[in-house]
């Protein structure tokens, strides 16, 4: 092979490179994007107990809740801000998981207090009652990527679940709600 075709061969193999680049980059993204096991991000607090902390709550700034207030029953901690669009999205589906029964914390996170009020005003307010987290402390404390997350708490106040993302009726049916009735068997037994 001459000099010649041998310089027109490298030449076209250059012009792939970048389709190769580009083929590697949609794979990784479809990856990133549309696998399931993004959304089940490992909680380093797994099975360990809520962090301490002493806050106020959001409708009574002059009370405070700790971690040891929250013992005694099972119970969901949400993770939201009036701030979070995807929070907006879950809101309603916790609305009616309340109506049904089901015990909701929230833990409003980075927000001002004023426009969390608003906001559940406006919307309905699904949570028995909400932890203000304005710093984010606590949200740190938990390992919190952002909002929404919701983690699932035993009677004794150990974490048993945390779930990342919109809480809907998919993930309660498939999800939450399996274990969150386990849960509530062992704590009537």
């Amino acid at each position: 092979m001459s000099r010649v075709e041998e310089k027109g061969k490298k030449s076209r193999l250059k012009l792939f490179v970048p389709l190769a680049f580009f083929m590697t980059f949609c794979i990784l993204l479809y990856v990133g994007l549309f696998m399931e096991s993004k959304k089940e991000l490992p909680s380093a607090l797994l099975n360990d107990p809520v962090p301490e902390f002493s806050l106020p709550t959001l409708k009574k700034p002059t009370e405070t809740v700790t971690q040891a207030d929250l013992k005694g029953q099972v119970y969901l901690l949400n993770v939201w801000g009036s701030w979070c669009p995807a929070c907006k999205v879950e809101h309603p589906y916790l609305v009616k998981l309340a109506k049904k029964g089901v015990r909701i914390i929230g833990l409003s996170y980075k927000d001002e207090d004023a426009d969390a009020l608003r906001w559940l005003q406006r919307l309905d307010d699904p949570y028995e009652f909400n932890i203000v987290d304005k710093e984010g402390r606590l949200g740190v404390n938990l390992g919190v990527y952002g909002a929404p997350e919701t983690f699932l708490v035993d009677k004794n106040g150990i974490i048993r679940y945390k779930h990342v993302g919109i809480v809907d009726p998919r993930v309660w049916v498939e999800i939450l709600k399996p274990k969150y009735e386990r849960l509530q068997k062992d704590a009537i037994q």
